[in-house]
């Protein structure tokens, strides 16, 4: 294992830019996951290079073999860095020692349609917050959705906060990016889906409606919800009835209770 000690290290320059800059990563063709869950989350042939700390090592010979096992184990560049390094290196206040450059994978619009069940797809417009995306990757893959869509301008789903967020879903749920909403869309309606749009003026209340079968939900941005392209592309807006005083929900939030009422219907039938 090669060591690093240097912030200035050409390599750790590298690996920051795929932190911080979403463009680095694309062109990369790479993204960063930090921590020891996601490490763990992470297929073994998707990590090209991995950092970790010398007291990270040291916890993990007398409290974890199977990471330690996992580290040595992996055909892949493998570098022990200084607390500095690691600091350079990670977009946490309080790194935990371990850190790997994983590589991307691209997912085609005929992985969200499984031969097995019926889709199940949410439709990201113009979602900014990583955070939220995070959320609605890894409650999807808990809710069994079969795919993401990211419409427009929506954050990177490899945007460091997002991956942390997703907590390995990243790995498992079909992520497609289109250009716009009715790019989106028209992919959708080639498979024959009902697409249902996400409104707090919609008529048809969610739990009302029948998700048994093909569909898909679009969730529009924190502050400004969803295009009028949006609106009038979806076959329904669907709302979720409130009391108090609340507008709406949280994205992340609206998509979840979406997303658990359809594999609640699913489970029923």
């Amino acid at each position: 294992m090669r060591e690093i000690s240097s912030t200035g290290n050409p390599l750790v320059k590298a690996v920051s830019a795929l932190v911080s800059k979403s463009s680095e990563r694309k062109k990369q063709g790479a993204f960063v996951i930090e921590g020891i869950r996601a490490f763990r989350e992470a297929p073994p042939d998707r990590i090209k290079t991995i950092f970790v700390t010398d007291a990270f090592l040291e916890k993990c010979r007398t409290e974890d073999a199977g990471t330690i096992y996992g580290i040595e184990s992996a055909s892949c560049d493998k570098y022990r860095v200084s607390e500095d390094v690691m600091h350079r290196l990670s977009d946490t206040m309080h790194p935990q020692g371990i850190l790997a450059v994983a590589e991307m994978r691209s997912s085609f619009v005929s992985d969200m349609f499984p031969q097995d069940r019926p889709p199940l797809i949410i439709v990201a417009e113009r979602l900014q917050d990583p955070g939220n995306l995070g959320t609605v990757i890894r409650s999807g893959e808990g809710a069994g959705i079969t795919g993401l869509m990211l419409a427009g301008d929506t954050v990177d789903p490899y945007n460091p906060k997002t991956v942390r967020g997703t907590m390995g879903s990243i790995f498992r749920v079909p992520v497609v990016s289109c250009r716009d909403i009715k790019e989106a869309v028209g992919l959708l309606r080639e498979h024959g889906v009902t697409i249902y749009a996400a409104d707090a003026d919609g008529v048809c209340d969610y739990d009302r409606a029948d998700l048994t079968a093909g569909c898909a939900f679009i969730v529009g941005n924190e502050g400004a919800g969803l295009t009028d392209d949006a609106k009038s592309l979806a076959d329904a807006l669907i709302r979720i009835p409130m009391l108090g005083s609340l507008e709406s929900l949280n994205a992340a939030v609206c998509a979840s209770v979406l997303m658990y009422e359809a594999a609640r219907q699913r489970r029923n039938v």
